[in-house]
């Protein structure tokens, strides 16, 4: 065979893969009506999740071992919930432990970083074949931005997974530091208004020439994003924001740190209307000096975490906002040579609490020392068929993908009942 010949069969092939992508599409059709029907009535608004970057510790958090040879020397103390006592450095949280769920039964087999986050934040295991949007992205291209101009979807503290096959309109707006204004949203020196509009309907007008002659969805993505950079510009909420004028003792409450300034702009966000948020605390890859670095995570974690449902509540927000605090996956209870816990997918923890969630109970359980699931197993893909169920997305919600296949909200998890109101 010549290697500069393409295989004789290669027009049969894609003639192959086109027909299965139009009959998939064709199939899909009574599909998709279906679950735009029996979508559920949402308990929720607006979802906030505040993503532990690098996999946080379940049996130092929400799921400790005192007394066991793995326990290492964070002391746990009760709460007011059944059968759930957390860290002795989580003291805020566990006094509204009845606001909380506690699901100790997360498992996954993703012990990998770029995957794990990929699992959680879309509910399926990587594939080269398709960019799976995120729960993000969901709610974004289902839902839609609120009026007035602010984006459905903004990450604090970090860049979140995008919105893959939906296009980047749908992806995050992301600020590094919660609490900084967005920048670039005023006009540049010497451009007024009118000058500013006559450059955007000249940029209108080659990007439409150009969309027309490539056909490219790309470039309406794009173009989408450039209007969207222009109402956030003249978004009258724009102050959301803003923590400025915020009362110091505001401040202090949720902690000095930028991820405590994360979770107070993003209650901030989610009164003026956006529709998700996470908030990103990076540091709990911990395979070295696990004990020392967990102790002061969650002395970041534990008055910012606690003030943001305050805060929520005392807006009048919690009955209108679910939070869930997620992570890539727990850590090994075996404590390696350098004090540290390694990756484990098998057993790790999740906290759900507000709008929808039945709060003041765990759910599932782990063996003695935490590494395995041996009550109520709950995969990711449950996970986030729970939180969509939460905002009103049903777990057989689908879209069609670039090639043609439905792709449903999540890899065939269903909502975790106990979990919902």
């Amino acid at each position: 065979m010549n290697p500069r010949q393409p295989p004789s069969h290669s027009r049969r092939t894609a003639l192959q893969l086109f027909s299965a992508g139009a009959l998939a599409s064709l199939f899909a059709g009574p599909r998709l009506a279906r679950a735009a029907e029996a979508r559920p009535a949402p308990k929720a608004k607006a979802l906030i999740v505040l993503w532990m970057n690098g996999g946080p510790s379940h049996v130092d958090t929400w799921d400790p071992k005192p007394g066991t040879r793995v326990g290492g020397p964070h002391k746990a103390i009760r709460t007011a919930t059944p059968g759930l006592s957390i860290s002795e450095h989580l003291p805020e949280l566990a006094r509204l432990s009845g606001k909380l769920a506690v699901v100790r039964g997360l498992t996954s087999k993703e012990g990998n970083h770029q995957r794990a986050s990929y699992l959680y934040h879309t509910g399926y295991a990587p594939n080269p074949t398709v960019d799976h949007p995120s729960l993000g992205g969901w709610v974004s291209k289902r839902l839609g931005a609120p009026q007035g101009g602010l984006p459905a979807f903004v990450s604090l503290g970090g860049p979140s997974r995008g919105a893959g096959f939906f296009g980047v309109q749908h992806g995050p707006f992301v600020l590094q530091r919660g609490g900084a204004m967005p920048q670039n949203v005023a006009h540049a020196p010497g451009v007024d208004g009118q000058r500013f509009d006559a450059r955007l309907r000249y940029l209108d007008s080659l990007e439409q020439d150009f969309a027309t002659r490539t056909g490219d969805p790309k470039v309406e993505g794009r173009r989408a994003l450039t209007g969207q950079a222009v109402a956030l510009m003249r978004a009258p909420q724009l102050s959301a924001f803003d923590l400025s004028t915020t009362p110091k003792a505001t401040l202090d409450a949720f902690g000095d740190s930028d991820f405590g300034r994360g979770c107070l702009v993003a209650s901030q966000l989610v009164g003026a209307g956006v529709r998700f948020v996470e908030v990103s605390l990076d540091g709990w890859d911990t395979h070295t000096d696990n004990f020392t670095r967990t102790k002061k995570l969650m002395g970041v974690l534990d008055p910012a975490f606690a003030a943001l449902l305050q805060e929520l509540e005392r807006r009048g927000l919690l009955g209108t906002t679910a939070v869930a605090w997620m992570g890539d996956f727990g850590r090994t209870p075996r404590i390696n040579a350098n004090e540290g816990r390694d990756h484990h997918p098998g057993a790790a923890s999740a906290v759900l609490a507000g709008a929808g969630v039945r709060g003041g109970q765990v759910v599932g359980e782990t063996d003695a020392e935490g590494q395995k699931v041996t009550k109520r197993p709950v995969s990711a893909s449950a996970l986030l068929a729970t939180l969509g169920q939460l905002v009103g997305l049903a777990p057989d919600d689908a879209a069609i993908s670039p090639v043609g296949r439905p792709i449903a909200l999540t890899d065939g998890g269903l909502p975790v009942p106990e979990l919902l109101l």
